[in-house]
């Protein structure tokens, strides 16, 4: 098989080239901008472009696919010559189905805990040797790529993203995937650019039960009212269970988990993780795995990356990265943090930098949900907010917006450094949360520094 990618360069898309190429394919791409870690991966993989940018002359009648990626425009010469051939042109999701439509397919959605959900299932399956397929949003230790496809397993494992599938295609990634198996962990409002309102998006998990395979199953939410009122619509012939917090104990300091009078220690932590366990426990059932295999194999899960990811720590400090970005993850986060470490104060610190996020109008959503933290601190860059074309923000309007005690706003990294520096962090924890980078910040060389202090 010959593929050629149209926007190569993405996490997504580059993690499905890899893939694709370890399973025997001939992969090609391109990009106009291709930026670290998709660069070396590609570069080591014999997959990067030699030069950047649209070349129509790469699409010819001897591909047998072309997958278009969301950075892609309609009118991208390459697309515009695939179409002139009448090729076969796919959008990620869509060859993520073609690959997998004879497999049992099981696809976790929500607005939260998609990823880690994911890992869950992935990590356990792994660990008792199953084959299967998936797909997940972010590294995770003990897999070399995000993405796996094969010929001979029966199931595929896929993270459903609610975002849009590509310039051709605006469904959302996770109409397309068709369960056998669904997840749906929560709803909480995301994507205004794309979901002008909270009932847009809702509609969206609504579609998402609607197209579960017939005589599938759906596991959801229980403890989000929501989520559990939208369940209803399931069909007949759709099985419907429900899931909560799985029973836990904290105690110095370590997260066991409770089941049939045994305990059980594990790695990560946070009242949303307790939910999440659930959603991955009655999946793996599902899929074969015993209680007692399933709490042999959760024990050594250490999580996703950027999933309240330990950065660095001494005796005094445990300093965190999280992927956390909407209100929902950022309220989460903080209680989860609070509550391993009651007797230390929280310097909660959040880059602004998605669309929603960076939306005058979409920052109200924001309100209160740092006054878990001892002290908070709101970042933002104002070239992201003029990239994004949207409303020039003021630090007295982000402010208001998180109408919080003890807040710090930001708009230069160098003085949100200088900040943190400045801080005695002796019984103090710091959780820095952002779907950026803070603008190139390297956390690892900060969190030795503040560790050190």
């Amino acid at each position: 098989m010959k593929v050629h990618f149209i926007a190569i360069g993405g996490s997504a898309m580059h993690s499905l080239a890899l893939a694709l190429q370890k399973k025997g394919y001939t992969i090609t791409g391109s990009d106009d901008e291709i930026f670290e870690p998709s660069k070396g991966n590609l570069m080591n993989a014999g997959l990067l472009p030699k030069e950047q940018g649209w070349h129509p002359e790469n699409i010819t009648s001897g591909l047998d696919a072309v997958i278009l990626g969301m950075h892609a425009r309609e009118d991208n010469p390459e697309l515009q010559k695939a179409r002139e051939l009448k090729l076969k042109i796919y959008s990620y999701p869509e060859y993520l189905f073609e690959q997998t439509k004879d497999k049992t397919r099981v696809v976790i959605g929500g607005s939260h805990g998609k990823t880690t959900i994911t890992s869950m299932i992935i990590h356990v399956l792994n660990f008792h040797k199953f084959k299967f397929d998936f797909m997940v949003g972010a590294r995770i230790d003990g897999f070399e790529n995000m993405i796996s496809l094969s010929e001979d397993s029966l199931m595929a494992i896929f993270e459903g993203d609610e975002y849009l599938s590509s310039t051709l295609d605006p469904r959302p990634k996770f109409h397309i995937y068709k369960p056998n198996i669904a997840v749906l962990s929560g709803i909480a409002w995301d994507h205004f650019n794309v979901f002008a309102t909270f009932e847009m998006y809702v509609e969206q998990f609504k579609i998402f039960i609607e197209n579960i395979e017939p005589n599938g199953c759906l596991i959801y939410c229980a403890d989000d009212p929501l989520v559990a009122g939208i369940a209803l619509i399931a069909r007949d012939d759709v099985k419907s269970n429900p899931y909560s917090f799985h029973s836990y104990e904290i105690d110095d300091n370590q997260v066991r988990l409770i089941y049939d009078n045994k305990k059980y220690p594990i790695n990560i932590f946070g009242k949303h993780n307790m939910q999440n366990i659930s959603a991955a426990k009655q999946v793996c059932k599902l899929l074969g795995i015993t209680d007692n295999q399933f709490y042999e194999a959760i024990g050594s899960f250490k999580g996703a990356a950027k999933r309240l990811q330990l950065i660095g720590k001494n005796e005094y400090t445990n300093i965190y990265l999280d992927y956390a970005h909407s209100p929902s993850k950022l309220r989460a986060t903080i209680k989860a943090v609070k509550e391993r470490f009651p007797d230390r104060q929280l310097v909660a610190c959040i880059e602004l930098h998605t669309f929603s996020s960076l939306s005058e109008e979409f920052l109200q959503q924001y309100y209160g949900t740092m006054e878990g933290a001892d002290s908070a601190i709101v970042y933002f860059n104002p070239h992201a907010v003029e990239a994004k074309r949207l409303k020039t923000l003021s630090e007295d309007t982000v402010a208001k917006a998180f109408s919080t005690k003890h807040l710090s706003v930001f708009k230069d990294s160098k003085e949100l450094i200088k900040e943190l520096k400045s801080v005695d962090w002796k019984n103090k924890n710091l959780l820095l949360m952002s779907s950026g980078n803070f603008d190139g910040i390297d956390i690892n060389e900060l969190a030795s520094a503040l560790l050190v202090l």
